[in-house]
């Protein structure tokens, strides 16, 4: 495996990625992280694809060296984002863009994120990213006011806890409608007993079932909607 990190410009800021790489040729994952920023979790899920064979860039959405640990911090760095979606959609795109210039493969792409990362997928997936599907753990389902899935043309998975007390299973429900209404291939799993940040180690929200069962509904995901 290689690893890679180095600064990107956007909007005249830098942002610092995380490449790690399988294999010439194969499948990407964009991973996309929670509002910790970019940390050791996401190297780890990283390391974790690429012994399955997949190359992963893992994007940054706050900035070089911004990895905020206060709550009061990781909320003001998401809701900027929040705020303003034109530029969570730069940012992802600029992330595919980097992916491909270190050699992941655009045509054959997965995008996953998890928490924060999982509402700034589906934000990919409502603006026609060209994936071969779409994978939320645990994240954000709210459409934001006049927006819609009809761009939206490859699988969506979410994996979801059912005790989520942050993101409901109304928010859950609803997207599952939208998603139907806009004849866009999916599937959607609730873990019972999870509650947000269900797939985060080594703290009191950590349930290893439904981790590992979610892994494995995205390792499946993987296998059909990717080519090896």
């Amino acid at each position: 495996m290689s690893e890679n990190r180095g600064p990107l410009l956007i909007d005249g800021e830098p942002y610092e990625g995380y490449w790690a790489k399988a294999d010439d040729g194969a499948p990407l994952v964009l991973l996309v992280h929670d509002w910790d920023g970019l940390t050791g979790y996401e190297e780890k899920r990283a390391e974790m694809l690429n012994n399955m064979g997949y190359n992963v860039f893992a994007v940054d959405l706050f900035g070089q060296g911004v990895r905020p640990t206060r709550v009061e911090d990781k909320r003001q760095h998401t809701g900027e984002l929040y705020k303003d979606r034109d530029k969570l959609r730069r940012l992802m795109s600029a992330g595919l863009d980097k992916a491909g210039k270190l050699g992941g493969n655009l045509d054959n792409t997965v995008v996953m994120g998890y928490c924060f990362g999982g509402a700034a997928v589906l934000e990919a997936a409502r603006a026609g990213m060209n994936a071969r599907g779409f994978v939320t753990f645990h994240g954000g389902l709210k459409t934001p006011d006049g927006q819609n899935y009809s761009q939206t043309k490859s699988p969506v998975l979410i994996l979801h806890g059912t005790a989520d007390s942050a993101i409901s299973m109304n928010d859950f429900a609803k997207l599952a409608e939208e998603l139907e209404a806009y004849n866009v291939p999916h599937e959607m799993i609730t873990y019972s007993g999870a509650p947000h940040a269900f797939t985060v180690w080594d703290t009191n929200r950590y349930r290893k079932d439904a981790d590992d069962k979610s892994w494995q509904a995205f390792s499946n995901f993987l296998a059909v909607n990717t080519q090896k």
